[in-house]
């Protein structure tokens, strides 16, 4: 099983590595990745890798077998062999819109307080699929309280729980689409704001920012209809 730095300070821009082997498609495996690999809506990370004697770019990470974050080159070229120490370094710009856009999604499910059917974070911009049968009244309004949430700069944290005590709280989980990953005995929680100031708690996966003040200005974009009680909303980040 890899080790995932990125769950241990989301901020880190590179580390080292040792390879781990490789995957038949031509993806590289470490002990440790710095690469957050594609899930719960997030892309994966690109970056590159490092070694002596050789360096790649990386597209992306995706999850492979036995917990492995694999790294997918962004073409075919000679790999680090297995055992080589390697320096792995993101491409951070990249990294933190995802971190700013993930988080504004979140307060974006605490002011419309409905079950999330599905999502996606991008650069600058992501959305959540809610099920909704009717369209928000008043847009401007859901915008100025995403605003305001990220104006009181409030503190975004994570901790853990097992299995059971999420299987004893069901109403933690927000998606409908995507089941919190349990099976391994605990279940990570993304908490924003503390004690009397909390304002969301929920599995998940991902990376995000440290305070919601990072994130910016938020735009409401577009609500698209998906279905019958389907409504898709666009968040969109200021630059």
């Amino acid at each position: 099983m890899t080790v995932l730095l990125f769950r241990e300070d989301a901020y880190r821009r590179e580390a080292p590595g040792v390879v781990a082997g490789h995957t038949a498609e031509g993806g590289v495996i470490l002990d440790q990745s710095l690469f957050y690999p594609t899930g719960g809506g997030q892309p994966g990370d690109s970056g590159t890798l490092e070694w002596e004697g050789g360096r790649i770019a990386i597209a992306s990470a995706v999850k492979g077998e036995a917990g492995a974050v694999v790294l997918v080159p962004s073409e075919p070229a000679a790999l680090p062999p297995q055992g080589a120490h390697v320096l792995q370094r993101l491409d951070w710009n990249r990294r933190y819109a995802h971190m700013r856009v993930h988080t504004a999604l979140h307060l974006l499910s605490v002011v419309i307080p409905l079950p999330v059917t599905g999502g996606q974070v991008g650069e600058g911009r992501g959305r959540l699929d809610f099920d909704m049968p009717h369209p928000p009244g008043d847009v401007a309004a859901l915008e100025e309280r995403v605003n305001a949430l990220v104006g009181r700069d409030l503190v975004v944290s994570a901790e853990w729980i097992t299995d059971a005590e999420l299987a004893a709280n069901p109403g933690l989980v927000k998606t409908m689409s995507v089941a919190p990953p349990i099976g391994q005995g605990r279940v990570r929680l993304v908490r924003i704001g503390r004690a009397a100031e909390e304002v969301d708690l929920q599995p998940c996966g991902g990376t995000h920012v440290a305070r919601t003040g990072e994130i910016g200005r938020v735009t409401i974009g577009r609500i698209e209809n998906k279905g019958r009680q389907n409504r898709r909303v666009s968040l969109i980040l200021a630059t």
